[in-house]
C-alpha cells in the first residue's frame, strides 16, 4: 500500500496517459460496482486519512445551502455570517469553503475542526465507497485525484491489476 504523497504525485503524473486510457476503457466495459466498492472499503480500512489530509490541502470543497445551514449551526453563526466568513466563489460561481495557506479554513493540523458537521462532499470523499451514481460515472474525478489521494491511487492500481489492464 503506497501512502507516500511525493511518490503518489510522481507516479500519478507519470501514469497520466495510462490513467486516461483506463478511464476510457472503464466507461466502455461493464464492471461490478459492488466489487469496486469492496476494493475501496478494503483500501480505506488500511489508510488513515488523518495521517494525510492532503485532500483538505489541495482541493476546493463545493458546499450546498444545506451544508451552510449545518456548518453555521455547528460554528454558532447565522447562515449569512457563515457564508461571509467561511466561503468564496470558485471560477464557475459555485460556493466553496475558503482556503488559507494550510488548505481548508477548517483544517487544523491533519484534523477537521468541523468534522461532525463537515460538508456532504467531504463526508463522501474520495467518492469510491460513497457517492452519487455508479463508480463509472464518477471515474472522471478519479484521474485527477490519483495524484494526491492515497486511497484513489491504490484503488485505481488495484482495479487495473484485477481486470488485467495495462
Amino acid at each position: 500500500m503506497l501512502t507516500d504523497l511525493v511518490q503518489i504525485k510522481r507516479l500519478g503524473e507519470q501514469n497520466k496517459a495510462e490513467n486516461a486510457r483506463f478511464r476510457a476503457y472503464f466507461r466502455r466495459h461493464r464492471h461490478s460496482d459492488r466489487r469496486l466498492r469492496r476494493f475501496g472499503e478494503e483500501i480505506e480500512d488500511e489508510i488513515d486519512c488523518t495521517a494525510c489530509a492532503n485532500c483538505c490541502r489541495v482541493t476546493e470543497v463545493g458546499i450546498t445551502e444545506k451544508d451552510v445551514e449545518k456548518l453555521a449551526k455547528f460554528v454558532g453563526t447565522s447562515p449569512g455570517e457563515f457564508v461571509e466568513q467561511f466561503t468564496a466563489l470558485d471560477g464557475g460561481g459555485a460556493m466553496i469553503l475558503k482556503k488559507n495557506e494550510a488548505g481548508c479554513v477548517f483544517l487544523e493540523g491533519n484534523l477537521c475542526s468541523v468534522y461532525a458537521a463537515r460538508p456532504h462532499n467531504c463526508a463522501n470523499f474520495p467518492h469510491v465507497v460513497r457517492g452519487t451514481g455508479s463508480i463509472a460515472s464518477r471515474m472522471w474525478e478519479f484521474v485527477d485525484r490519483v495524484n494526491y489521494c492515497p486511497i484513489i491511487y491504490n484503488w485505481m492500481e488495484k482495479v487495473k491489476d484485477d481486470i488485467g489492464f495495462r
